[in-house]
C-alpha cells in the first residue's frame, strides 16, 4: 500500500502530464465598479466572473451588508431551525418567492447544497433521475448520492427524455436539468421537458443559475423567456453570487414542497445558515435586479457585438444567448495557451478543460457583465483577433 504523500504525488503528476493541472490566482483587491481587478500584483480586465450584472461591488449592496452586520454581526451562530433564521432570512425568502412567482422559498448555503438536499429529500432507492449528460457536478453528484436510479440523457435532447421515462419504471420520476449550461451558455428546452413531465407524470427541476436576474423580460430566468410558471416547473432553484452579486441559494416552489424540505432537506437543516448580514445585502441586490432592465439591455448588447465579431473571426464560437460565450480550442494545451496570451495582453479569460467539459472541447469560457463598457468588449475582440490569426 502507497503512503498518502506517494499517492498526492502520483495523481497529481497524471494531472499536469494530461494539462488538466489547475491554478489559483489571489485577486488582492477589485479596482472600483468596474470588472478590472489587481490579480497576483498585476491589473486585469477579467471576462471570467459570473457577476453578470456587477452587483458584487455595488455601493448600494455593499452599504446595505454593512448596516445589517452592525445590527446582526458576522454570522448567524447556527442553524435556520436553531437560532439563525433571522428578519432578513425571513424577509428575503418572502422576496424571493414573490420574485420567481412561487409560494414559498427556502435559502441554503451554496447552490450546491442546494441540489444536494432537493433531490436528496425527493428521490431515494425506488425512484429515477433524469439528467441531461451536460448538467453542473452538483446535480449529478445529487442524483447519486440520493441512491436513486440515475439515468442521463443526450444533451438537450427532450425526446430522449420521453424515450427512456416511457420505460416501466417504480417510484417517482424526476427530471433535473440546468437552465443555462454553465460552460456552453445554451439554454435547456425546459418548454419540452415541461410538457414531456406532465403528460408523464414525472416532476421537473430547474437549476436557473445563471438565467435569473439576466433573461427574460424583467429577469425572471429561463422559464420566463419561456414562459412557464410553477404549475409547469414546480421545483426551481437559482443561486444568489451571480446575478445578484452575494453569495448563496434557494429553492421556490409550492408551500407543501417547501415545508417538506424545510423538515427533511439535510443540507439545509445540518448547516449553518448564512450571516443575516448576506440576506440584507441580498434583499437590495434583489430589489435592483427586478429594476434593472437598462442594465439587461447593455449586457444584451455586449452578448450581441461579441457574437458577431467573433464570428467573423473564424473562431469556434459556441451557440449562445446567455453572458457565457465559450470559444472552443479542443486540446488543453492550446486552451491554456490561449488564456495565457490574453492573461499577457492584461485580459483574464479562463481555460476551461477536462474532466469539467468533455474530451476534445476545452475552451475558453467568456463571459460578459453589465459593467463591461464597449470599449472593454472590443478591447477583447482585438485580442482575440490576433489569436485568430496567430499560426497554429
Amino acid at each position: 500500500m502507497r503512503s498518502l504523500e506517494d499517492f498526492a504525488r502520483g495523481t497529481l503528476s497524471g494531472i499536469r502530464t494530461q494539462g488538466r493541472m489547475r491554478q489559483r490566482r489571489i485577486v488582492e483587491r477589485w479596482l472600483g465598479s468596474e470588472p478590472i481587478a489587481l490579480v497576483d500584483g498585476a491589473q486585469r480586465l477579467v471576462f471570467c466572473s459570473n457577476d453578470y450584472l456587477g452587483l458584487a461591488r455595488d455601493a448600494r449592496v455593499s452599504q446595505a451588508f454593512a448596516a445589517a452586520a452592525r445590527t446582526h454581526g458576522a454570522g448567524s451562530g447556527a442553524s435556520h431551525l436553531i437560532t439563525g433564521h433571522s428578519r432578513e432570512h425571513h424577509a428575503l425568502e418572502e422576496e424571493l418567492a414573490a420574485f420567481t412567482g412561487r409560494a414559498r422559498a427556502l435559502l441554503y448555503s451554496t447552490g450546491y447544497m442546494a441540489n444536494l438536499g432537493v433531490i436528496g429529500a425527493l428521490a431515494g432507492r425506488e425512484d429515477r433521475v433524469f439528467e441531461d449528460r451536460l448538467n453542473h457536478a452538483s446535480l449529478i453528484d445529487a442524483a447519486l448520492l440520493s441512491r436513486a436510479e440515475l439515468v442521463r440523457y443526450p444533451h438537450a435532447q427532450p425526446a430522449a427524455v420521453d424515450a427512456k421515462l416511457a420505460a416501466v419504471g417504480r417510484g417517482h420520476a424526476l427530471i433535473a436539468t440546468d437552465g443555462v449550461f454553465s460552460m456552453d451558455g445554451d439554454l435547456a428546452p425546459v418548454a419540452e421537458l415541461a410538457a414531456i413531465a406532465q403528460r408523464r407524470e414525472a416532476w421537473l427541476m430547474v437549476d436557473d443559475a445563471h438565467g435569473l436576474g439576466v433573461l427574460g423580460d424583467r429577469g425572471r430566468g429561463t422559464l420566463e423567456r419561456a414562459d412557464l410558471d410553477a404549475a409547469s416547473v414546480p421545483i426551481l432553484m437559482g443561486t444568489l453570487g451571480k446575478a445578484f452579486g452575494t453569495c448563496g441559494a434557494f429553492v421556490a416552489g409550492g408551500s407543501d414542497l417547501i415545508e417538506l424540505l424545510l423538515q427533511t432537506s439535510r443540507t439545509q437543516i445540518y448547516t449553518t445558515a448564512l450571516p443575516p448580514a448576506l440576506a440584507a445585502a441580498t434583499r437590495t441586490a434583489l430589489a435592483i435586479v427586478a429594476g434593472a432592465d437598462e442594465e439587461r439591455a447593455r449586457l444584451r448588447a455586449h452578448i450581441e457585438l461579441f457574437r458577431r465579431e467573433v464570428t467573423r473571426l473564424g473562431l469556434a464560437l459556441l451557440p449562445s444567448e446567455s453572458p457565457i460565450q465559450p470559444i472552443v480550442f479542443g486540446s488543453s494545451e492550446r486552451a491554456t495557451a490561449a488564456s495565457d496570451a490574453l492573461w499577457k495582453r492584461g485580459l483574464w479569460v479562463s481555460a476551461i478543460r477536462p474532466p469539467t467539459v468533455p474530451d476534445g472541447t476545452a475552451r475558453l469560457r467568456v463571459t460578459l457583465a453589465a459593467n463591461h463598457s464597449t470599449q472593454h468588449v472590443l478591447r477583447l475582440i482585438e485580442a482575440l483577433a490576433d489569436l485568430a490569426r496567430a499560426p497554429q
